[in-house]
């Protein structure tokens, strides 16, 4: 018989089964000799982190499905495995964008160590993550956008640029499509064409994409190399027309695509850490081997935590 109780926290999962034997159990029905004791010396140090953290952070996840967390479950645990990457625990603060549409950010901000906001589709709500990005950019607080996250900084970096209208195409027609339908991209050296009244799968961005970093970026300073392959899921692109706009602005398009055709990364340079990506990096984050981005973004947001 093999207990199951409950551990304080999810990573601790294997060590409890290693300890009621059920390593062993499962080698014995298969007929495999158990040999030597496993090694859980990893999971073992990640517990210790998760259980003696030598302090804490505050992010704000600023998004439009908050009162549904499990929507945001691979988000979470990234942050953690980022937590757990700088020996800290990770509080998070969840605030409904909408909000921002109504009130003053800056109360629901002044405290935070950083501000992340993560996908999603539809206008709702977009107005206040673009509050939330401007917050981040004008007080200097860490910002981390992940695909409609990322398209709303751009959006705020546009308006800021003096481009006055600045939207997307997904809230319908506008005059300054900064974020727009992009209806042909390349997966390796295959030209893929979908159609703007496609069904919504059949016009997504989906799976494993490359993309080229700038040397000398952020980007490539916290992943260590200037090539990297990252997962997608989205139907909009930032268009790539107002990149010299932007870029005059202060906003660098430091990853693009391997045909130089779409924007992967947006980083604001002179500032401690703001930075957008176009893919979902929370796909690929273990806690034994946190994402490059969220270990980088919660780094900063220690940074932060010193400084308010």
């Amino acid at each position: 018989m093999i207990e199951a109780r409950d551990v304080d926290n999810i990573y601790a999962v294997p060590e409890a089964y290693s300890a009621e034997g059920l390593d062993n159990e499962v080698l014995a029905a298969f007929g495999i000799d158990p040999g030597t004791a496993p090694d859980l010396a990893t999971w073992r140090l990640i517990n210790e982190r998760v259980r003696n953290p030598e302090g804490d952070v505050t992010i704000a996840i600023v998004g439009k499905y908050t009162g549904l967390k499990d929507a945001y479950k691979s988000l979470i645990e990234a942050l953690s495995h980022g937590g757990i990457a700088n020996k800290v625990r990770v509080n998070l603060d969840w605030i409904e964008s909408e909000v921002f549409e109504r009130e003053d950010a800056a109360p629901f901000l002044e405290h935070v160590h950083g501000i992340l906001v993560p996908g999603g589709f539809g206008q709702r709500g977009a107005e206040g993550k673009i509050k939330a990005a401007q917050f981040a950019r004008l007080r200097r607080v860490p910002y981390f956008g992940i695909c409609f996250g990322m398209q709303m900084a751009v959006i705020e970096a546009a308006r800021e640029a003096g481009i006055e209208g600045a939207s997307s195409t997904e809230f319908g027609p506008t005059e300054e499509p900064v974020i727009g339908l992009m209806t042909e991209w390349m997966r390796g050296d295959e030209l893929e064409k979908r159609h703007l009244n496609g069904n919504l799968g059949g016009s997504m961005r989906l799976g494993a994409y490359d993309a080229v970093l700038a040397g000398g970026s952020k980007a490539a300073e916290i992943y260590g190399k200037t090539r990297i392959s990252e997962r997608h899921r989205h139907r909009y692109e930032v268009n790539m027309r107002y990149r010299n706009k932007l870029e005059a602005a202060g906003l660098r398009f430091s990853g693009i695509s391997p045909d130089g055709l779409l924007p992967e990364i947006v980083e604001i340079p002179d500032h401690p850490w703001f930075i957008g990506v176009q893919f979902h990096p929370e796909l690929k984050s273990r806690p034994f081997s946190p994402h490059p981005l969220f270990a980088s973004f919660i780094g900063a947001a220690v940074e932060q935590s010193r400084l308010v």
